[in-house]
């Protein structure tokens, strides 16, 4: 597997996200870095009365990519492709912002309406424009990916958050902590999705809050170091040193393949999950959506991975062979004192509850396209309670690679989808259109 996943998220998927970003970021103008301010003026005013607001169903999004993404994904990073990947997560990220806003603004076209409210997500995108060109296989591809977001909802959205987590206090039995989450989590998801919305509502923007305010007490006492940690993010983007091109080259390759990779994994842009929770918010337009999910990416990747980068290279705990979630904490525990660090690791326990639970949700919407049978529902939750358990004791090496592969399948294929939809024409209509109704009012 190890050798697939460097062929599919080393070259294939820096690739195909790369080229899409700037294929559908050229059909949409690059609004989003052109016009900061019209963006911010729609997410203001991008709400209609009742049922899920908007920034409601972003809490929804932000708690399913927020957390161990920034954390630990970053930190491996780091490790993994030298500070010069923080640089390509940082270009991954602004192209991948027309690719979350073209899977938003479709989970608003194609959602579907229940007693309960709307609901949708890529699975549904994908059956209605296929089938233009499959009638009779459209519901099989959207079955495919749902079947891949229930596998990523266990793998990237519950083993990964619950082995990051074990991970912050190693003296703490590591099944305990398994139990004890999976015991907040069941009753959570058995519910109504409002339910789960509620949780992260109130979960997510405090945490987040606090994690920005952590990161400040370090870096700008540290301002003046921040010059010298910008070199040395250029330099390891493009540094052909070493011993002759070869080297550099391949040097360059594992910046470019981690930082893609690893944002992918934090922002989860192109991969189809977080459409779920957009399909649900009652907005204006589909385009007064997309543009929350911009904002998904930038407070993601653009703020909050950027503040985990600058902590973790303002530190010297890369020197000292640290590595993934021990990285992170060391570095805050060091520069702002031990009481930081304790703050950090209760965070990315609570940051890991909401991902679990909100990727569980996503999974329980592709469940229900697939199959109405409760048994299959009632085997699916035994399965989250299993994966609370087994996350905090399975091997990092082969967790990191079974996410990795499954996310790049769920990828490939939403990112096939979109490109087809944008052929049709609808990307530029949503973007035409929110344009327009925007300018009017």
């Amino acid at each position: 597997m190890e050798l697939v996943n460097t062929i599919l998220s080393g070259y294939v998927m820096p690739v195909l996200l790369m080229s899409c970003g700037v294929i559908f970021g050229a059909q949409v103008r690059f609004f989003y870095i052109f016009h900061p301010i019209r963006v911010t003026k729609v997410l203001l005013n991008g709400a209609k009365k009742g049922g899920v607001s908007p920034f409601r169903a972003l809490s929804q999004a932000l708690a399913g990519t927020l957390g161990v993404g920034n954390m630990t994904g970053v930190a491996t990073a780091i490790c993994a492709g030298g500070a010069g990947a923080i640089f390509w997560m940082w270009i991954s990220a602004l192209l991948a912002m027309s690719v979350k806003y073209f899977e938003v603004a479709l989970s608003q076209q194609c959602r579907r309406r229940s007693d309960e409210g709307f609901y949708g997500g890529a699975m549904y995108y994908i059956k209605d424009i296929f089938s233009r060109y499959f009638p009779n296989a459209a519901s099989l591809f959207g079955g495919i990916f749902a079947i891949f977001c229930i596998a990523n909802s266990l793998l990237t959205g519950n083993i990964v958050q619950m082995n990051s987590a074990a991970a912050v206090f190693p003296s703490l039995s590591p099944v305990v902590l398994g139990v004890f989450c999976a015991a907040f989590v069941i009753p959570v998801v058995i519910g109504k999705g409002k339910r789960v919305s509620a949780v992260t509502m109130g979960l997510i923007p405090f945490l987040s809050a606090l994690y920005v305010i952590l990161s400040f007490l370090i870096i700008v006492p540290s301002a003046h170091r921040l010059p010298a940690v910008l070199s040395e993010i250029i330099r390891g983007a493009f540094s052909f040193k070493s011993v002759g091109g070869g080297v550099g080259g391949f040097l360059i390759m594992r910046a470019i393949r981690f930082g893609t990779t690893r944002g992918i994994f934090s922002n989860e842009a192109g991969s189809g999950t977080s459409p779920t929770a957009h399909a649900e918010a009652n907005a204006k337009s589909p385009h007064s959506q997309g543009c929350f999910g911009i904002f998904e990416v930038f407070a993601d990747t653009i703020l909050l991975c950027t503040l985990t980068a600058f902590v973790i290279l303002l530190s010297d705990g890369c020197a000292l062979g640290y590595n993934g979630i021990a990285l992170t904490l060391y570095a805050f525990s060091s520069q702002a004192g031990a009481f930081a660090g304790w703050l950090v690791g209760i965070s990315v326990i609570l940051f890991a509850y909401a991902t679990v639970i909100c990727q569980t949700r996503y999974a329980v919407v592709a469940l229900r396209y697939v199959t109405k049978s409760r048994t299959a529902f009632f085997v699916y939750i035994c399965a989250v309670a299993l994966s609370c358990i087994f996350g905090t004791v399975i091997n990092e090496d082969v967790m990191w690679q079974g996410a990795d592969f499954c996310i790049s399948l769920m990828t490939a294929l939403n990112v096939l989808c979109l490109g087809v939809a944008a052929k049709q024409g609808r990307l530029r209509k949503i973007y035409d259109n929110g344009e327009d109704s925007d300018e009017n009012k």
